[in-house]
């Protein structure tokens, strides 16, 4: 624990005891109930000084914290508080606080469209009258589409995760002619370009899925089987990936590219994947060369076919295939 939690630790501490009136506190009973609360929260068994108590009270009384708490000592040697009601989790929030508080609304109000955050508004609201919200025109404003299919799944999905619950999920893909129900074990919701997918685990031989909120039909909780975690689906899972398809069948691939002109230096303020490396200084001409690891998924081709004449890709050949076959069909349309 770093040394302003240990604080923090202490001063809640010292603040719950004041606050029990039932007793009568001397600074060494003090000390004592803080190096057991260390003990607790932290397995150490450290003892507090008497010298880093009586610094937290000097602490506590003035208003370097905003606390201002009235700790007084009584009979030359007990402490408590002169204000029987006080604790220093009823002081008033300062405007700095006010402010920030008003920005995370501001920001958590940008979610009111999406369903897992309605039953949020009342807290939003609450928090508003407490702070003394003052409305003003958005400062960041987040991509969404209110009107895409599949959003009303979102808080029953994340309540199937959070519950740990397997699912049976009755779901049509965009080639399928019928829907095709199948178990799922749910792992993760990820948003991708202003869509929605859910992962998960099949019953059975335990593969990744990866389904699009869009094109769930329904599903319903299956409690009478045993949900299971998927040591392949870790934190790790989407480093090599640039968007959402992943699978046992797609490796990593070192793909080298050079871009030109001005689209050079957006590249090299906002890299296509965390693996970008710049592979040879800029050439005359402004152009420069990178190089990223990742998966050849869909998405990587779509992202790399998006910039158009303003890159070209270098390695690997069956990459460079793939987009030229996928450009000579392009040509072939507008003919």
């Amino acid at each position: 624990m770093a040394q302003n939690k240990n604080a923090l630790l202490r001063y809640r501490t010292i603040d719950r005891c004041l606050r029990n009136t039932g007793r009568r506190w001397t600074l060494q009973d003090l000390v004592d109930a803080c190096s057991d609360a260390l003990y607790e929260y932290e397995g150490k068994a450290e003892t507090v000084s008497v010298r880093t108590v009586q610094f937290d009270i000097q602490m506590m009384r003035s208003d370097r914290l905003g606390y201002e708490a009235p700790i007084e000592v009584y009979d030359r040697k007990y402490y408590r508080y002169s204000d029987p009601d006080y604790s220093i989790s009823n002081r008033p929030l300062s405007e700095h606080e006010l402010e920030l508080l008003n920005r995370s609304i501001e920001l958590l109000r940008q979610f009111d469209e999406f369903d897992r955050f309605h039953e949020m508004a009342d807290v939003i609201n609450r928090l508003r009258d407490h702070v003394a919200y003052t409305s003003r025109r958005p400062i960041v404003d987040f991509e969404r589409n209110a009107n895409l299919k599949g959003l009303e799944f979102l808080s029953p999905l994340y309540d199937m995760i959070a519950s740990q619950t397997v699912i049976c999920v009755l779901y049509q893909s965009f080639q399928a002619r019928q829907p095709k129900e199948f178990i799922l074990h749910p792992h993760l919701l990820k948003e991708y370009r202003n869509r929605w997918f859910l992962f998960g685990s099949r019953e059975g031989d335990m593969k990744i899925y990866n389904l699009a909120l869009d094109r769930i039909v329904s599903f319903r909780p299956c409690a009478d089987i045993a949900y299971k975690d998927n040591p392949e689906f870790g934190k790790d899972f989407f480093r090599d990936v640039l968007g959402v398809t992943k699978h046992a069948g797609l490796k990593k691939s070192k793909i080298r590219f050079t871009a030109f002109r001005e689209q050079a230096d957006y590249i090299l303020t906002k890299p296509l994947h965390s693996s970008q490396k710049q592979v040879c200084p800029r050439r005359t001409d402004g152009s420069m060369d990178f190089e990223i690891e990742v998966v050849i998924n869909y998405e990587l081709i779509k992202r790399l076919l998006s910039f158009g004449d303003a890159i070209k890709v270098l390695s690997p050949d069956f990459l460079i295939k793939e987009l030229v076959n996928i450009y000579e069909n392009c040509l072939r349309l507008y003919k």
